[in-house]
Parts: C-alpha cells; sequence; structure tokens
C-alpha cells in the first residue's frame, strides 16, 4: 500500500472512474469523469528524467541489458547507425532495470496512481518510448487503439497509464492523440492498420502497434501538447494514438501501466484478445528458439 487514506470506493452516483481522497479536486476528477484523462503538469523533476534518458543510453549502446526487456529496433538504420539512439525506438517491460523502474516508484507519480487504483497497487505494465523521425512509411505512427485490449485482467476502472513526456511533445514530433470521452465505450475489435500493409508490411519497429479495425473518424480528437516532466494518466478504454515525428529529433516518454491489486486475470479465449495472445505466443517462441509455447504472463511486480 502507499496509503491508508484512500478508500477504494467511488462517490455513490457521481464518481465510476476515481476514488475518494484528498489529492483530486472535484472539478479534475469531474474532468476525469467525462474526459477519460488527466494532465498534471510538471509532475516529474528534470533530474529524474535525466537519469532515465541516461540509462535509456546506457541500454541503447548495449552496455546495460535488462533480464526481460524487449528492445525494437529499425533494423534498416543498423547499419548507418549502429547501436544508437537512431535506432532503437522502445524498450518494454523494463521491470528488471532498478534504474528505469524507479519512474514506477516515484511517491509524486504513486500520489496520483492511488486516486484510480487505490492503495494496494501493482505496476503491470512499462515502456519507454523513443519516437524516432519518421518517412514516408509512417513506420512509427501508433494508429488509434484502446490500451486494454493488451491486458488480460480487469475491471478496466482500476487500472490507469501514467505517461511522461520526456522532452516536449507536440504535433510536429509525434504528441499524444485522445478521442475524450471513449473511455466509456466498450473493448473494439483491433488489428494491423492498413497502412501497415500499404507501406511494405512490418517491421521489427512496428510489431503489436495494433489500431483499431473500425474506427469513428466523427469524434473529436484532441492533441496533448506536453512540456518535459508533463504527466497524463488516462484510463485503458480511453481511444488514443500519436502520429509521426515530423522532425530531425526524438520525442521521448516514459510511461507505466498501473493497476489495483484486487484485478483478476480472464481467460481471452473467444475474445477480440485472441489474436493478441496468439502473436505474443509466436514473438515468444522467437526469441527464446522454442519450438513451442504457452503464453502465461505474469505482469504484476
Amino acid at each position: 500500500p502507499t496509503s491508508a487514506q484512500v478508500s477504494a470506493v467511488t462517490e455513490p452516483g457521481r464518481f465510476c472512474y476515481t476514488l475518494d481522497n484528498d489529492v483530486l479536486t472535484t472539478e479534475q476528477r469531474q474532468f476525469y469523469e467525462d474526459n477519460g484523462y488527466l494532465l498534471i503538469k510538471k509532475l516529474v523533476s528534470d533530474a529524474d528524467i535525466e537519469r532515465f534518458r541516461k540509462e535509456f543510453m546506457r541500454i541503447c549502446r548495449r552496455e546495460v541489458n535488462p533480464p526481460g526487456a524487449m528492445i525494437m529496433k529499425d533494423e534498416s538504420l543498423r547499419s548507418q547507425y549502429g547501436q544508437s539512439e537512431k535506432v532503437v525506438n522502445k524498450v518494454q517491460d523494463f521491470q528488471e532495470d532498478e534504474e528505469l523502474f524507479r519512474y514506477c516508484t516515484l511517491p509524486e507519480v504513486l500520489r496520483y496512481v492511488e486516486c484510480f487504483t487505490g492503495p494496494n497497487i501493482m505496476a503491470m505494465h512499462t515502456m519507454l518510448i523513443n519516437k524516432l523521425p519518421d518517412s514516408d512509411k509512417q513506420t512509427f505512427l501508433h494508429p488509434m487503439h484502446q490500451d486494454l485490449h493488451y491486458f488480460p485482467f480487469r475491471p478496466a476502472a482500476r487500472i490507469v497509464c501514467s505517461w511522461t513526456a520526456m522532452e516536449r511533445a507536440d504535433q510536429n514530433n509525434g504528441c499524444l492523440v485522445v478521442q475524450p470521452g471513449t473511455h466509456k465505450m466498450p473493448l473494439k475489435p483491433h488489428g494491423y492498420p492498413k497502412q501497415v500493409e500499404q507501406h511494405g508490411g512490418l517491421g521489427e519497429g512496428n510489431k503489436l502497434f495494433h489500431g483499431l479495425l473500425d474506427e469513428d473518424e466523427k469524434i473529436p480528437r484532441v492533441h496533448l501538447v506536453m512540456e518535459k516532466g508533463d504527466t497524463v494518466f488516462f484510463h485503458p478504454l480511453l481511444i488514443h494514438g500519436s502520429g509521426v515525428n515530423k522532425t530531425t529529433g526524438f520525442r521521448k516518454s516514459i510511461s507505466c501501466h498501473f493497476a489495483s491489486s484486487e484485478c483478476y486475470y480472464i481467460d481471452v479465449k473467444n475474445t477480440t484478445q485472441e489474436h493478441l495472445e496468439k502473436e505474443l505466443a509466436e514473438m515468444v517462441r522467437k526469441k527464446y528458439n522454442m519450438t513451442s509455447a504457452e503464453l502465461r504472463v505474469r505482469f504484476g511486480f
């Protein structure tokens, strides 16, 4: 537990997605209730972000190799740039990297997390994304999607993502785009978007970048322009994505999905998530040279 001052119940008839405590104002709770996200300015310090950046650079240079981490790269750039930040676009599942995992234990982050999960918190999924400068192939565009598609546990209302900008994020370098209010929709079918097929199929860098198969273009979108240290908390059913990086620099972010310890796992057989399980199992088989694999994912730490 991070605190004994959070009641794991919602205010009857008013708030479904936040819990009663003295951290969020009534206005903030209502905003999250209506929109499915909440942006907190300058939550994470420059000093902490610099430490995360340095650790990412060490991973890029292979000075450290966190056990269990999935390091995604644009293999087409390796011959030109070698092992560097110009090649690595994502470090996923960094729970065994002590320095990066510090993000998931920052008191200023957990103070807000427990407004959504309650005091008994599990860190479920971690990512540091380094959005590379993109080409006409739109390799690093992340299509509109719902994060719950990736998670075999429920209830959704007790799951929240904490996403922190490690440098300014705007429409030029591919900031987050959200569709406010879509957290009240059910989980929709996901798959690889048409533009992946149109531009030559999957590369190492955009595996698992699933998107909605039936996207409603009429729902308004909001681009979340964020400064270094700004942190957005959002619901796992909120439809969101990110555009291409049209600059010559990078757009880094660090994030963690948290959930209440009362969450439970579900069987994804015969659901819209079943094909994802098969794809993950195939990736595990290839990574570890296994002839067969049965997926049993342990997310909590």
